[in-house]
């Protein structure tokens, strides 16, 4: 299994995890024309911190962050 990192871009995410759009859309996460951002940049450009976003990732996905 891959591991997500703050460089995993969001399309990546989402391509492995569909689930998760409507959390990072909810995190304000451009899901469309921002899914070539990695996880850091575009939380950075929703006003999120990046580590946090991650966080919400992992738990959502059931794994440890």
């Amino acid at each position: 299994m891959v591991e997500l990192t703050l460089k995993t871009t969001v399309n990546e995410v989402l391509q492995r995890h569909p689930e998760a759009v409507r959390l990072l859309n909810e995190m304000g996460i451009d899901t469309c024309c921002g899914g070539a951002d990695s996880l850091e940049e575009a939380s950075r450009q929703a006003g999120k911190n990046p580590e946090e976003v991650l966080k919400a990732l992992l738990a959502l996905l059931g794994r440890q962050g």
